[in-house]
């Protein structure tokens, strides 16, 4: 078995594999270190490659696999996080020049609870920088340049998270933990062709992770299926003292439910699909039909009408001004990349109090339409995004002209912070990947890998493998 194909074997595969001693953990992450370094340039994807601390922790790893004391499905398996999240000892970029130096004596959260599962850490991966808080308008938005998905290498990887997604979907890495404040876990592991699993707000703890907007920021996994998104979620939920944010409730996953439960009620918002791109209206209805007789379809269901994406906006802009007020008044921000990022976050100091005020009063309207909403139905489904991605050469307000995505439950599920999941079903123009979407109540992440457990056992989308890797 080559290098690749351990990489894109499922997670449980792998542990089964590690468990009966068939590969060793410092062999699985050589391979995974080795396809870092050769192809991880090749898509802007990685930042700083952890060669000796990820074979200290595979060496840990395997003497106890062969002492018998095993930790659980991630025992042995390699990973890499965006690069906000903390790492002691290790640089944490933030994906920006005015922090490239930056490092940090302390594990973010996320991090400690994946090594006390016994997961590998060796990658610290590419982003958008500063996670596109200062309003990027183009795929160059990164010191490490632009990401690019493994499909089409003249094509973006999405952000923010754009090295989680290009390197999952190279079988850099098994899993990857993103992070998603509007989009960016459901865009690149839409654009990327990858299983992105974005939790209910307060679910995971975000100590050590950069904070562009506190009041929405989420992290969570990527990775080749729901089944392993669902494995790394649990592993990463739960109780943290550092995060008072965190709610403490855990995701208690073992797998896909032995037996079917009755259709789940799925509601298709009126205009999802009518002005997207033919191929992700075509790869929807497809995805739908595959789930047919486990589906109880409502078309055209009213979605609430309320200013999703203003309130968004402003919310976003006036966070991430306070978060980084000291990079914008020390005049450093003219160090960023991405020359919309050197200005951008000027104009969101200038957001009036009473603008801001508003949004938020906003959210306990928004979150009660939304708890109504779910009183019919289980989950909402809609495609990933309107198109595939974007090239790297074109600002994106300058492509895919009279397309646009239905209702907008990117931000609708940030502002209300619902969970959602987003999975490969096809592919568009340029042999891009298109997506599907679920997105449920809070604390729902059980049925949505559920349901995207059942359809991946019903398609292979999910075990594609782009070219040339």
């Amino acid at each position: 078995m080559t290098d690749a194909d351990l990489m894109f074997l499922p997670i449980r595969q792998l542990a089964a594999k590690l468990r009966a001693k068939e590969i060793s953990p410092v062999a699985l992450a050589e391979a995974s270190l080795h396809r870092l370094e050769t192809l991880g340039p090749k898509y802007n994807a990685v930042v700083t490659v952890m060669r000796q601390s990820a074979l200290d922790e595979a060496r840990l790893a395997e003497s106890e696999i062969r002492a018998g004391r095993h930790r659980g499905p991630l025992h042995g398996v390699p990973y890499g996080v965006k690069d906000l999240l903390a790492t002691k000892g290790v640089p944490t970029t933030w994906g920006a020049e005015p922090y490239r130096n930056q490092v940090f004596d302390y594990d973010a959260t996320v991090v400690t609870k994946l090594r006390e599962a016994g997961a590998v850490l060796v990658a610290k991966l590419a982003m958008v920088e500063l996670a596109g808080g200062m309003g990027y308008n183009e795929a160059n938005a990164s010191f490490t340049g632009p990401g690019l998905t493994p499909w089409n290498t003249a094509f973006w990887s999405g952000g923010s998270s754009s090295g989680p997604g290009a390197a999952v979907a190279a079988g850099l890495v098994p899993f990857a933990i993103g992070s998603e404040t509007s989009g960016s876990i459901l865009t690149p592991s839409s654009f990327c062709g990858v299983t992105g699993l974005r939790p209910t707000y307060g679910l995971v703890s975000r100590h050590g992770a950069m904070a562009l907007c506190w009041t929405l920021d989420k992290l969570g996994p990527m990775a080749r299926g729901a089944d392993d998104a669902a494995l790394v979620l649990a592993a990463m939920s739960g109780p943290d003292p550092l995060d008072e944010t965190c709610t403490g409730r855990r995701l208690a996953w073992t797998g896909p439910p032995a037996k079917r439960r009755a259709k789940w009620k799925v509601a298709v918002p009126k205009g999802s699909v009518e002005k997207v791109q033919p191929e992700v209206r075509e790869n929807f209805e497809k995805s739908l039909e595959a789930m047919k007789d486990a589906f109880e379809v409502t078309r055209d269901v009213e979605f609430p009408d309320l200013p999703w994406g203003p309130a968004v906006g402003i919310i976003v802009g006036a966070e991430g001004a306070s978060a980084f007020r000291d990079l914008l008044e020390s005049g450093d921000v003219g160090k960023l990349t991405c020359p919309a990022d050197r200005t951008g976050g000027y104009t969101n100091l200038l957001v009036p109090a009473v603008d801001y005020l508003q949004a938020m009063r906003l959210r306990k309207p928004m979150r009660a339409a939304m708890k109504k909403l779910y009183e019919s139905y289980d989950v909402i489904a809609t495609p990933g995004r309107a198109t595939v991605s974007y090239p790297i050469d074109r600002k994106f307000n300058e492509v895919y002209h009279g397309v646009r995505s239905g209702p907008p439950v990117i931000p609708a599920g940030n502002l209300t912070g619902l969970p959602a999941i987003a999975m490969p079903n096809g592919f568009g123009e340029n042999g891009l990947p298109t997506s599907v979407a679920f997105m449920g109540p809070a604390f729902s992440e059980g049925t949505l890998a559920a349901i995207g457990s059942l359809y991946q056992q019903r398609t292979d989308w999910n075990t594609k493998r782009p070219p040339g890797v």
